[in-house]
């Protein structure tokens, strides 16, 4: 009898140091499986890419007006960025595709936002160097116009010509009496 005892205490104590070792191994596993590693991504980002901004200034090609995305750095548009986003569309397109809506010379004398709408006040070669017709003209118009609404706060530009607001183009067909706000389609 003493016998059998020794035998069933071996063969207990066998199988619990087997199901200890099982146990210690499945738990080894879990530990190495919760180790959280530290993301490290293949490109920093550094400090000028975030600060850009996407800007669309509109620019024409030979079916009308089109967007030329730019980024533009934050920084460069935090105290006036109507005179910095329109002073982008006077200089002209970087798409050698795109043609130039506002014509040479024109210069930005003042930019006022009133309420939802912003007063813009350019300098006469804005109507004095433009090539005319009400086809073109309406491009200017909508350049400008499209450009400064995208950004949110803004649905409508009045324009100044070396601050009088009766004034017009060339051949009288477009006159900047009112508000010129955005027909989109």
């Amino acid at each position: 009898m003493r016998k059998r005892i020794v035998i069933c205490l071996c063969f207990i104590f066998f199988i619990s140091s087997i199901l200890g070792y099982v146990v210690y191994k499945v738990n080894k596993k879990n530990e190495k499986d919760m180790i959280v590693e530290e993301y490290i991504p293949q490109e920093e980002i550094s400090d000028s890419q975030i600060r850009n901004t996407m800007v669309s200034l509109y620019f024409k090609d030979t079916n009308g007006l089109i967007p030329e995305v730019r980024l533009v750095d934050v920084k460069s548009l935090i105290n006036n960025p109507y005179e910095e986003i329109l002073k982008m569309l006077i200089k002209g397109p970087k798409n050698e595709n795109l043609q130039k809506t506002i014509p040479e010379g024109t210069k930005i004398n003042k930019i006022e936002k009133i309420n939802d709408y912003l007063v813009v006040d350019l300098s006469k070669e804005f109507i004095e160097n433009h090539k005319g017709g009400e086809k073109e003209e309406r491009c200017t118009i909508n350049s400008i116009v499209y450009t400064l609404s995208e950004l949110t706060e803004i649905n409508g530009i009045k324009i100044k010509i070396d601050g009088k607001d009766d004034q017009k183009f060339k051949d009288g067909i477009i006159k900047f009496d009112k508000v010129f706000k955005r027909k989109d389609n």
